[in-house]
């Protein structure tokens, strides 16, 4: 099977690897879409995150979804012929974190495309069958590949208790970001604030459904969100960009008794913020971590129409361009891209 694999910064190889063969709980699935990720693209161009380093050659992409093809004998709910969105994250099941239900922070989690565990820039996967969500006819497999940046989305809506009515501000108009924004629309937010300091993005977010957007660049956030909560300030603001600015800005823009998620990871692990303000206005400040049973809802989101996620894709590319499909999803106007193995 062909696989594209990252050999060193900026440089993938196409391999011919076997395919791999499932374990007793496993499915064999034949991977249709995956979307260039962020974190995908950092990996691609500086070979690391913070302390995970690629040491050794490493598949990236964990955004997949694609067809079943074999199972493995204890496998009972799903058959080959059906579509599946594969959660990239498989944990120990036994420790705390696990027992607990808190599965996303396992420390000893099998995460797809970080280091030293392969991800699914190939064309086939074997994965825990727990793992692979049954995907209905009407949502594709492109849909089901990006059922990972909506949990993110989700999941945050989730942290922050975005509730009916709610004003949210959320600051990056990136992938997660906008989708961000569906999850919290699908929670009850009613009005939503998107920022970025690319106008393009901004203009998409607008076409989105935005009911404000602010190009931080040219205008005051503090004062843009005064001016449209009438001083009251956003119920719940979403960081989603990772800029130093942003974080500092989720206090000055949330209101009194309000809650801040941070989403967006920085370059730099301390930022300095106000922590007297934090106690003064009782603020609710949460870290968002990947995510936690968030696929079945993304699915069912997808299949009742809730949400969309196939608008975000700026483009397709089949695996073997997938040196130029990273370059082109490094431009600071492209949202999503995907590689195509279908």
């Amino acid at each position: 099977m062909q696989t594209a694999v990252l050999v060193q910064p900026t440089e993938f190889q196409l391999e011919d690897r076997p395919r791999p063969t499932p374990d007793p709980d496993e499915v064999l699935v034949a991977v249709r879409d995956v979307g260039i990720c962020g974190s995908d693209v950092h990996y691609y161009q500086h070979g690391r995150i913070g302390d995970y380093v690629v040491e050794n050659p490493l598949v990236l992409g964990h955004e997949s979804a694609g067809e079943v093809v074999a199972v493995g004998e204890d496998v009972t709910d799903l058959t080959a012929g059906d579509r599946v969105a594969l959660e990239p994250g498989v944990p120990c099941r036994r420790c705390g974190h696990c027992k607990r239900g808190d599965y996303h922070l396992c420390e000893a989690v099998t995460f797809m495309a970080t280091p030293p565990h392969d991800g699914a820039f190939t064309e086939y996967v074997s994965w825990p069958a727990d793992y692979a969500y049954k995907l209905p006819d009407e949502v594709s497999t492109t849909e089901g590949a990006l059922c990972e940046p909506l949990s993110v989305g989700i999941h945050a809506a989730r942290r922050g208790d975005v509730g009916t009515g709610d004003t949210v501000v959320v600051t990056g108009a990136g992938p997660i970001g906008l989708l961000v924004m569906e999850a919290v629309r699908a929670a009850g937010a009613t009005d939503v604030i998107l920022t970025d300091v690319v106008a393009e993005k901004l203009a998409f977010a607008e076409e989105r459904g935005a009911d404000l957007t602010v190009d931080v660049t040219e205008t005051d956030l503090e004062a843009a969100v005064d001016d449209y909560t009438d001083g009251a300030g956003a119920d719940v603001v979403i960081e989603a960009s990772g800029a130093e600015p942003s974080i500092k800005s989720t206090l000055d823009v949330v209101r009194r008794g309000g809650t801040v998620v941070l989403v967006g990871l920085a370059s730099e692990a301390t930022i300095p913020l106000d922590v007297l303000d934090i106690i003064d206005n009782e603020l609710d400040v949460h870290g968002s971590f990947r995510y936690k049973n968030t696929y079945d809802a993304a699915v069912d989101l997808l299949a009742d129409g809730v949400v969309d996620v196939e608008g975000i894709v700026d483009f397709e590319s089949p695996l073997a361009d997938i040196d130029d499909a990273f370059q082109r999803a490094m431009e600071p106007d492209v949202v999503k891209g995907m590689i195509s193995l279908d």
